[in-house]
């Protein structure tokens, strides 16, 4: 692998770039969970540059065999206390929220033809703050999020979900740069979503941006729910200690949310190093301070052991452990 510092410089000169670059970054100040050992170096472009450099560094990368990793806001993300080599992209500064015109979408649920105007919000906005610019607009499409602590690309591709609505229960259509590191629209289809399932989790692409399906409501409305979910987060300790929220999805077949089941086999409290199943819930790990990422891997894979050997049933964790190391 060629120097990654004359890397980066090579592609200076063929395409423009502003923002950060560091060398050996610590990948804890940039997850929710705080753990994470160094990326090798960890690239943030500036909003004037992002899409253009972004897919120039994607394309001379792949040339040159250098692993690239998309980063987000770093929930739901289980960094490996070695780190990751390569280069990390951060899409923390390709920020916006715009309005554009009608989408002229139709749902199940509104099969009527919206012509509202609709919001394309950038891929490393974060979802609160979308949340909130999308309700100053008498929006109430993403209020379902409020208090949740992702970006707009990580819940696209997450397909995140809460409080009984889905991502791509919003969705209208997506910006990516595809395969060939061109800029492409890609439809929303519902059959391409499923239960926090996305097709770009099976994709090498960089979500770019998201348009949204407008829900026009009363303003009062829209906030009261807002601050209704963001109360119920901070209810549920997601907020007390460095965590990625639940852990493990849900499984209808189950017949149980996955923290009542951890609940109800006395699981709360158990701990591995300093990660910890949060006291007041079966479905947060919490790192009370010193965790590792190799502590939170094994207590996931002993909560899914313990699960599995009293009710003969598999909990599938929500988390991303990279680099990726689950048999």
């Amino acid at each position: 692998m060629i120097k990654l510092q004359e890397f980066l410089e090579k592609i200076k000169t063929k395409v423009r770039f502003s923002g950060l670059i560091r060398y050996d970054e610590p990948m804890a100040l940039h997850t929710t969970f705080q753990v994470g050992g160094p990326a090798d170096v960890w690239v943030q472009p500036d909003a004037a540059v992002f899409p253009d450099y972004a897919a120039a560094l994607l394309r001379a990368a792949s040339n040159e065999a250098i692993p690239v990793f998309i980063l987000g806001h770093g929930a739901n993300l289980v960094v490996s206390d070695t780190g990751l080599r390569g280069i990390v992209l951060d899409t923390g500064g390709w920020t916006g929220v715009e309005n554009v015109s009608g989408t002229n979408a139709t749902s199940s649920a509104n099969p009527a033809p919206n012509t509202a105007p609709a919001l394309r919000i950038r891929s490393g906005t974060e979802v609160d703050a979308a949340v909130e610019v999308a309700a100053q607009e008498g929006d109430g499409v993403l209020a379902f999020l409020a208090g949740m602590p992702a970006s707009i690309g990580g819940a696209v591709y997450m397909n995140a979900r809460c409080y009984e609505r889905s991502v791509s229960d919003t969705l209208f259509e997506i910006e990516i740069l595809d395969e060939t590191f061109q800029q492409t629209i890609v439809p929303f289809r519902p059959e391409d979503y499923g239960y926090k399932k996305s097709p770009f989790q099976n994709r090498a692409v960089l979500i770019l941006s998201a348009t949204f399906r407008p829900e026009p409501r009363p303003p009062a409305e829209i906030w009261t729910e807002i601050e209704a979910h963001r109360k119920d987060r901070e209810r549920k300790g997601h907020y007390r200690f460095p965590s990625a929220g639940s852990v493990f999805k849900n499984n209808r077949a189950f017949g149980k949310p996955s923290g009542q089941i951890i609940d109800e086999l006395g699981l709360r409290g158990l701990s591995f190093g300093g990660a910890k199943v949060a006291p007041w819930h079966g479905n947060i790990i919490i790192n009370t301070g010193n965790a590792t990422a190799a502590d939170i891997r094994a207590l996931v894979d002993e909560l899914i052991s313990r699960v599995h050997a009293a009710l003969s049933i598999t909990l599938e964790p929500e988390l991303l452990f990279v680099p990726h190391t689950h048999p």
